[in-house]
């Protein structure tokens, strides 16, 4: 089979099967028709449109009311539905919000905490590796670094709808967020580093056999240990970063640095951005993507990987 998605953007119009080509126009019309609409609307639609995928479309559903169950053992099971419940309405909003980029962008009031953290850590000149989880406007945090001028490059799993794929780049890509995707050359995201750009990685999926298993709300979790990998071999500094919604169009950018010292193991790296993840999680559990299947690997054994 050839292999033609390094050349996607030249051969997009040749190459997509037609149901990929149809869906991305789709997907394109439909973001032209949010962007004439007012955030108001937008908003009323989002939370309409929530409604309907929490009763009528259950994908998921159980994994995401499990995953909370498991997380939040001594919680009511009201609080725990309500949590859900918040979850849809979150979620359906931001990829509301997603889809009407830039307009929807630029309609947010945003505000930074520890600004100095990232700043230092660029200054260094060693590139600065991003960690960031499933939690919160997480686009909205990729705009902010490509719209002021931060050379972000993120790492990315393709979507398997190359019309889904192809949309979702341009929207991220028109901030000036550049992408590499997995199963690329790894020399590539070490390149990222060494040019003193920002490398970001998604840390919170299940890594399967190929993660370290770390404490994360009271299970063992699979954890992706590339962050850790990237820091002990290049020295580069790490910065968890996430973007918490405020109050209406108010969102908080948080940047916290992760500690490590010269003799911590992957393994320790690992759990503490991690750690981080986890106490933000619990502060706004309703800003958590909850229908990853997070837990699917079990830990055999529990050793100093």
């Amino acid at each position: 089979m050839l292999d033609f998605t390094d050349s996607l953007n030249s051969t997009f119009p040749y190459f997509m099967k037609l149901t990929h080509n149809l869906t991305y126009k789709l997907l394109r019309c439909f973001s032209k028709w949010l962007q004439t609409r007012s955030h108001y609307r937008n908003q009323i639609f989002s939370q309409k449109l929530s409604g309907f995928f929490f009763h009528c479309i259950p994908i998921r559903k159980h994994v995401a009311a499990s995953n909370i169950a498991l997380s939040f053992p001594k919680r009511s099971s009201q609080w725990k539905l309500n949590v859900l419940k918040n979850c849809y309405q979150f979620f359906i909003h931001n990829f509301i919000q997603f889809f009407s980029f830039p307009s929807s962008f630029f309609s947010k009031s945003i505000s930074i905490k520890g600004k100095k953290y990232l700043d230092r850590a660029i200054k260094e000149g060693k590139g600065v590796i991003i960690i960031t989880g499933h939690f919160g406007a997480f686009e909205l945090l990729s705009a902010w670094l490509g719209y002021n001028g931060y050379p972000i490059i993120g790492v990315a799993h393709r979507q398997r709808n190359l019309g889904t794929d192809q949309f979702s780049r341009e929207q991220r890509e028109m901030s000036g967020f550049g992408h590499i995707f997995r199963k690329e050359p790894i020399e590539k995201m070490y390149q990222v580093l060494l040019e003193g750009k920002l490398l970001g990685l998604v840390s919170d999926q299940d890594a399967k056999n190929r993660g370290i298993f770390v404490n994360f709300l009271n299970q063992k979790a699979s954890t992706p240990k590339g962050a850790a990998h990237f820091h002990k071999n290049t020295g580069a500094p790490m910065v968890f970063m996430t973007c918490t919604w405020q109050s209406s169009d108010k969102y908080e950018i948080n940047c916290e640095k992760v500690i490590s010292k010269p003799n911590d193991t992957v393994k320790e790296i690992t759990q503490r951005y991690s750690t981080i993840l986890e106490k933000i999680i619990k502060q706004h559990p309703e800003q958590y993507f909850w229908w990853h299947r997070r837990w699917k690997t079990k830990s055999i054994q529990n050793n100093g990987q």
